[in-house]
């Protein structure tokens, strides 16, 4: 048997896109309340009938949330030009060696906006 599972996570930070022009709003230092989605698939264990153990995934994405949890985004590197797009990347990158079987992971900067990402 075969399944996607999800788990979601938030974190709050600050931003500005230095890259788009000048007198758009997203240039000023701005703040969201992000939330991701880390997707995994893969054969269900037959012996625990789950695909990755969901505190097995908090453990690999905790390092990750303090690191931008109520930071300046534009600060850390990879991420000088903190679109979703690209956070989702930089996420993607951390996740991929510690997480088998990840598929996808998703930046909401609000709910009515997202970027999903599924890898180089």
């Amino acid at each position: 048997m075969k399944a996607e599972v999800t788990r979601t996570f938030e974190f709050n930070a600050a931003h500005s896109l230095p890259a788009v022009p000048d007198g758009h709003k997203c240039r000023q230092i701005h703040g969201h309340n992000y939330t991701i989605e880390i997707a995994v698939s893969g054969s269900v264990d037959p012996a625990y009938g789950w695909v990755i153990d969901f505190g097995e995934m908090k453990d690999a994405v905790a390092p990750i949330i303090e690191e931008l949890d109520h930071k300046y985004l534009n600060d850390i590197p990879g991420l000088e030009n903190p679109t979703a797009e690209y956070i989702s990347r930089w996420i993607w990158r951390k996740l991929k060696p510690v997480i088998p079987g990840l598929v996808r992971v998703s930046v909401n900067e609000s709910p009515a906006t997202r970027c999903s990402y599924f890898g180089e």
